[in-house]
């Protein structure tokens, strides 16, 4: 009888525990490398850590790694770092803890740098729940991204997609543990499984410790501040990680480390691009509050990066819950909110807004970015695509909605010819500045921005008149610049019985500018 009693209360004892022990988080991948690759998962409780992996479903390989309590029960996050894998191959996994066994998932290594292969980035932000929508984020993430990418490429995602970004606002408090399980982990899971999903935080983090125990991102950053920024390289383009929140935006160590680190990558010939991403916006069409100053000073390093180095560069944001596509006059750099992917849109007129001549395409829709980055070693490119989901108006089914290619070589359009004035006489209330056509040598161009210059010196030391003009400027539903053809501008108010000198440049789709134009002279009216 005792026998039977103590057979029985085994027998409970093991059905509770394979009741219990259960994977909470599915497995999620993390900085996966040409020869090693991260995975992450959550159970219930065990701390058994184990991934089996292998080149076919069959698997046959077995990796252990390490769990860590995330909360005031038994909960175990779990990591396992898979070695000896390698670059650009397709590999099967599953993990283990305990009785608890996951499906069997996919995942692809990156090439090295200069094997010139070509992938895609998927970048998109701001997927903290809504009330109101609680399952958009799942929506723009499963019907959005992953829909998508069935539809144009068919295949498996790890072959059609190397990585997402995400710079900030996971989850809408970051100290409330159960929404990272429930509002941004289990919608992303067919996605996080089979890519890896890099993000900064954002300000609804709120610094949590459960983000730094939820990810586990490259740690080349500065080591007092490990994963508040880092950088992490695939292909021919590096991928900067930054922490824009209070407490750290202001840290001189933050700033240091990367002009350092920009230093490195000037020096790096297989580098061909540099994509930077954090929480806060420089300058916001939609929300001017959410602006920061400290990413003014991330754009200045870029832009200066980009010029001297030739290597195009992007910096994703989000914080407005809407896109916005911007470019630098002076740079090859690219202004991106990759909003929203899930949080309420900021809608047209809902808060103070501004008209910034960098950006000419801002659009209250639900959303992601997707990046296809040409790897070709002797004409590389790449091409960032908006596609919308709409918003509670008008619903949008994956519709592409703005483009823009830009080429790591410069493909400069033909200088402008400059027309007049080039006489005296003209009219103090101001003069029309006229040029001829644009022309380029490069098929499928055209003429996409115009930036005039006045001056009453020959060297153009001081600027009497300023202009840049691009050929679209979408705010509020209109586009500003509509049936301007670029090649006259107005000037303000002259001065009488003066000499001016002007010039002009144009510039095409791809952020590549002209020559200056033969400067023209003329007189004002006494």
């Amino acid at each position: 009888m005792q026998l039977k009693v103590f057979l029985a209360f085994l027998l409970a004892c093991f059905s509770y525990q394979s009741i219990a022990q259960e994977i909470d988080i599915k497995p999620y991948l993390q900085d996966v490398e040409p020869n090693s690759a991260i995975v992450m998962w959550q159970t219930s409780e065990g701390e058994e850590s184990i991934v089996e992996w292998g080149t076919s479903p069959s698997l046959g390989n077995k990796a252990k790694g390490t769990s860590e309590a995330i909360n005031f029960d038994d909960v175990r996050v779990h990591t396992v770092k898979i070695k000896g894998l390698e670059r650009f191959t397709e590999y099967y996994y599953r993990v283990r803890t305990g009785d608890a066994l996951s499906d069997v998932f996919q995942f692809k290594t990156p090439p090295f740098s200069n094997d010139g292969e070509d992938f895609r980035i998927v970048a998109m932000s701001d997927m903290q729940y809504d009330y109101n929508q609680p399952d958009k984020f799942s929506e723009v993430l499963n019907e959005g991204v992953i829909g998508y990418l069935e539809k144009e490429f068919g295949g498996s995602l790890p072959d059609n997609l190397a990585m997402v970004l995400i710079p900030g606002d996971l989850v809408q408090r970051g100290s409330v543990f159960h929404q990272w399980k429930d509002h941004f982990f289990n919608p992303a899971e067919k996605l996080f499984s089979e890519v890896p999903v890099y993000p900064v935080p954002g300000n609804h983090e709120r610094n949590s410790v459960y983000y730094f125990k939820y990810f586990s991102l490259p740690e080349n950053g500065t080591p007092a501040y490990a994963e508040h920024w880092w950088y992490k390289d695939y292909g021919n383009t590096r991928v900067i990680g930054l922490d824009s929140n209070d407490g750290y935006r202001n840290l001189s160590e933050q700033l240091d480390w990367l002009k350092e680190l920009l230093a490195d990558t000037e020096k790096d010939d297989k580098i061909d691009f540099v994509f930077a991403q954090l929480h806060h916006p420089f300058k916001s069409e939609l929300w001017i509050p959410g602006e920061e100053d400290f990413t003014g000073k991330i754009v200045k390093e870029l832009e200066q990066f980009s010029t001297k180095t030739g290597k195009p560069s992007i910096h994703f944001f989000g914080h407005t819950h809407g896109y916005s596509r911007g470019q630098s006059r002076d740079h090859k750099h690219l202004w991106v909110n990759v909003a929203s992917a899930g949080g309420a849109i900021d809608n047209w007129g809902e808060f103070e807004g501004r008209d910034y001549d960098e950006f000419t395409v801002t659009q209250d829709e639900y959303g992601f970015v997707m990046v296809s980055v040409d790897g070709d070693r002797n004409d590389p490119k790449f091409t960032m695509k908006r596609i919308s989901r709409g918003n509670t108006i008008e619903h949008r089914e994956n519709e592409l909605r703005d483009s823009i290619t830009v080429w790591r070589k410069e493909r400069k359009p033909n200088t402008p010819t400059a027309l007049s004035p080039d006489e005296s006489g003209v009219s103090i209330t101001g003069a029309i500045l006229k040029a001829g056509p644009f022309k380029s040598d490069y098929s499928g161009t055209f003429h996409a921005a115009s930036h005039w210059q006045m001056s009453k010196s020959k060297d153009f030391g001081k600027l009497e008149f300023e202009s840049w003009q691009q050929f679209e400027n979408w705010y509020y539903k209109e586009n500003r610049q509509k049936d301007d053809d670029l090649t006259d501008e107005k000037t303000e108010r002259l001065n009488p019985n003066t000499t001016y000198y002007w010039r002009v440049r144009y510039r095409d789709q791809n952020l590549n500018w002209s020559d200056w134009s033969e400067v023209k002279v003329f007189e004002t009216e006494k």
